[in-house]
Parts: structure tokens; C-alpha cells; sequence
């Protein structure tokens, strides 16, 4: 029977993976809405309305993090407990299923999760499906349990907290930066522990693990026994391509916050240098996915938020808890504009040259997110009477799964928490459908049409 079962799964899998998904996450949205609404879920046992239980079982499931009432008020234990299961399935979801559909595309048997997006389609061997979903576990358990020892630990000795709510305080943060869902239980997300390096530097890598993506872990994880028992020791392009543009706009993100904020009194000015380094470098790591903010994000400057927005378009690592357009994507998109400044036929990224169905991927998903983000600031800007800059802000992060907020997600009306709700959920599983739905639906032509070169630029 079970047997029975996975190979079923597996030909839906193969034979809708985009229809597959979405419905997925469809249904357990609206599972966690049936959830929130029971009036055990709410503090002050009243049930909450459809569009505010629906718009917080999509965060959640969205790993997004916006929220339209204070989780650790509005909420009680039986609440924050769903929201809680509901980011983390839909990170645990995400991750599986991202990985998943790059093994389906790729045509691999073994776990080696290089997602090249090949043209070709091929079953999963059920083995190759229990690897995955294993290795996604264990990596996820293995940095929520650590990170939150530490974080309860902190607020045990640090802050006084009892030993239970020390314990669900880390727990919960612990969960919710790991799949960089944003959730927090303080009103002001954790801008009481913006200068300290125990509470936010956690919650930060917990941020940058999950947001990486699974294939990086992975690989990671398995290379000191693969050079151990084979001998070698490179990196596949996927990882360094990952974790050096990471690594780039980490550092870049954290220089420039600090360099627009450092005079800020409202946000970095009243730090130390250190401090101000410590906070920028956390803001620059929430900004690309994860949601908390340990500053107040409607203070800052208008470069400040256009950076951001920047960062949060971007996003993180493919196959991981991050939103965005990924960081690969960016990269793609780069080396296609460096080949092209230099006059070279094509583009080639750290040796390896890219095929050109790749860069046609990376430039549909870029533009389709951008597409997705102004609609949306349109359609926001007709409902609501609100600057410019923070409609974009809230539009970027909402479709990048960030959950960073100037402060006018509650004061939202009803079709504008709508028009949120679809853009967390497209910007949640659009890239990842897009590009795997694009490299199964490819085919080769048996002719060519003549060439004409209309004039570009």
C-alpha cells in the first residue's frame, strides 16, 4: 500500500509538479483560516474574521510574516501554536518540494541537487524522495533545536524569563527565522534586543541557513565525506554561485544600512559603532527574507527603503525557506549583462558556460516578479491613502515572503489585505512554478524562422 501510494504521488508529481504544489499550499492556507478562526484560537475567545484569519494562515504558510494583529496579543497559545505548525510546514513544504522539482527537471537519481534545470523529465526513484525529505528534516531540526537552546538559554539568564517561557519564547523564534517566516511574539518584533549580539546574531544565521536553500546545506553537510572517500573537493557551481552572491549582498547590504543610518537618531544614531555594525548587518540579513527587525524599519531614510526593497526583490537561495527572485537568478542576470558589455556570444559564470534556455528562465522570472510587484503597488495605491514609498515597500516585501512593514499593513482595508494575500501567495510559489513549469513545458523546434535584429537600447 504504501509502496502503492508513493508511486502514485510520484506520477502526480511528475505529470502536474506546478498544479501540485499550488493546490498544496491552497489547501493548508485554508486549513490554518478554519484553524484561526475556531474562537479558542483568539485571546479574547471571539472569532476572528475570515480576512484576518485568511491574510495570517497565508504569512504563515507563506513564510511571509506580515501580520494585520499582534501575534503575541491578538493570539492566544492554541493560536500561536497553528501559526507556528503552519510556517513551519510551509517552510518544510517549500524546501521539499523546491528540491524535489529540481531533481524532476534535472533528470538526477541521486541526490546531488546541482539544479541545472535540464530539459528533460524523469521519475523519482522513492529512494531519492525519502533522501530528500530526510535531509530536509534533519537539517531543519538540527538548527531550530540549536538555535533555540541558545535564544532560551539568553532570555533565561539574560532577561529573566521563567524557564517555560524562555523555552517557547526561543523555540518559537527559533522556528520562525530558521524558515524566515518573521513571526515574532513582541509587538516590536525584536527591536528590545537590537544590541544584543546573543538575541540577534542566532536568529540572523538560523536566517541565512534556512534562506540559503536545502541543495547548499546539503552539499555542504556531505563534502568533508565525499573528498574523504573520493578525493575531491570542488564545489558544484549552484553552491558557489549561492554562497558568494550571498555573501556579497550580505556584506554590501550591511555597509550601505549602516553608512545611510549611521547619523539616524530614530534608527542606528544612539548606538556604538559596534552596535550600529551589529544592527546593520541584522537588518541586512532580514532584508532578504526573513522579517524580523530590530530597528524601527518606518523611521528610516528613503535610500534606506530603497535598498531594502532591493534586497527583498532578490531575496535568497533556490529550494530554500527565502523568497525573491533568488540570488542564482540575480547572478544569471549579471553575467548575462557582463557578456554582453564585453561582446562575448555567451555568458559563462566561475568557468562553466550557461545555456541560453537558463538565461531565458532567470529574465522571465525577473521581469514576471516585477510585473507582480507594480501591479500590485497600483492596485494598492487606488485603495489606500498612503505614500508611495511605503505601498512599494509593503508590495516588494510581501512579494519577496519578507514581512518587513513601514506600519501600514494594519490599517489596511479589506481589498487591499486581499490584494496582499494574492501577492504573498504568487511571490511565495511563483518563482519556484514558474521556472520548473518553463523547463518541463520546453521543447525543441524542427525549424528555425528567419532573423531580424530590431533595435535595442
Amino acid at each position: 500500500m504504501a509502496g502503492r501510494a508513493g508511486r502514485m504521488w510520484q506520477s502526480l508529481l511528475a505529470a502536474h509538479p506546478a498544479r501540485t504544489v499550488v493546490m498544496g499550499f491552497a489547501a493548508v492556507i485554508l486549513l490554518g483560516t478554519v484553524l484561526l478562526m475556531l474562537p479558542v484560537a483568539a485571546e479574547d475567545g471571539r472569532s476572528a474574521n475570515v480576512v484576518t484569519a485568511l491574510f495570517t494562515s497565508t504569512s504563515a504558510v507563506c513564510v511571509t510574516g506580515l501580520v494585520v494583529v499582534d501575534t503575541g496579543t491578538y493570539w492566544s497559545g492554541f493560536g500561536e501554536g497553528v501559526i507556528l505548525v503552519l510556517f513551519q510546514i510551509g517552510g518544510f513544504g517549500i524546501m521539499t518540494m523546491a528540491s524535489l522539482l529540481g531533481l524532476l527537471i534535472s533528470g538526477k537519481l541521486r541526490l546531488r541537487m546541482q539544479l541545472t534545470a535540464q530539459a528533460e523529465t524523469k521519475s523519482l526513484d522513492i529512494g531519492d524522495v525519502r533522501k530528500v525529505l530526510l535531509g530536509v528534516a534533519g537539517c531543519t531540526l538540527a538548527v531550530e533545536l540549536a538555535v533555540g537552546a541558545v535564544l532560551a538559554l539568553r532570555l533565561r539568564f539574560g532577561y529573566g524569563e521563567s524557564i517555560w517561557d524562555a523555552a517557547y519564547l526561543g523555540f518559537f523564534h527559533a522556528v520562525s527565522a530558521f524558515n524566515n517566516a518573521g513571526f515574532g511574539l513582541h509587538a516590536d518584533s525584536l527591536t528590545k534586543y537590537a544590541q544584543d549580539a546573543w538575541m540577534t546574531l542566532p536568529v540572523a544565521v538560523a536566517v541565512i541557513l534556512g534562506g540559503i536553500g536545502f541543495p547548499v546545506l546539503l552539499e555542504l553537510l556531505r563534502h568533508r565525506n565525499r573528498a574523504r572517500t573520493t578525493g575531491r573537493r570542488g564545489w558544484s557551481l549552484h553552491f558557489r554561485l549561492t554562497v558568494i552572491t550571498t555573501a556579497v549582498l550580505l556584506f554590501a547590504g550591511t555597509l550601505l544600512t549602516c553608512a545611510l543610518e549611521w547619523t539616524n537618531n530614530n534608527t542606528l544614531g544612539p548606538f556604538d559603532w559596534h552596535k550600529k555594525m551589529l544592527a546593520g548587518f541584522f537588518h541586512s540579513a532580514m532584508s532578504r527574507t526573513a522579517g524580523f527587525n530590530s530597528v524601527d524599519i518606518g523611521a528610516m531614510t528613503d535610500a534606506t527603503l530603497l535598498l531594502t526593497c532591493m534586497l527583498m526583490f532578490i531575496g535568497g537561495g533556490s529550494a530554500g525557506t527565502a523568497g525573491g527572485i533568488k540570488v542564482s537568478t540575480f547572478a544569471v542576470l549579471g553575467a548575462a549583462m557582463l557578456a554582453e558589455a564585453r561582446g562575448e556570444p555567451t555568458s559563462a559564470v566561475m568557468g562553466r558556460r550557461l545555456a541560453p534556455h537558463v538565461l531565458r528562465q532567470a529574465l522571465t522570472v525577473a521581469l514576471a516578479g516585477v510585473g507582480f510587484v507594480m501591479t500590485a503597488t497600483l492596485a494598492l495605491l487606488a485603495v489606500v491613502d498612503k505614500p508611495f514609498e511605503e505601498v512599494l515597500f509593503e508590495s516588494v516585501s510581501a512579494f519577496g515572503t519578507v514581512g518587513l512593514s513601514t506600519g501600514i499593513t494594519a490599517d489596511l482595508p479589506t481589498i487591499g489585505r486581499l490584494i496582499v494575500i494574492v501577492l504573498m501567495f504568487v511571490g511565495r510559489l511563483g518563482p519556484v512554478t514558474l521556472v520548473s513549469a518553463l523547463a518541463l513545458r520546453e521543447r525543441k523546434r524542427r525549424y528555425e524562422l528567419p532573423e531580424e535584429r530590431p533595435v535595442i537600447g
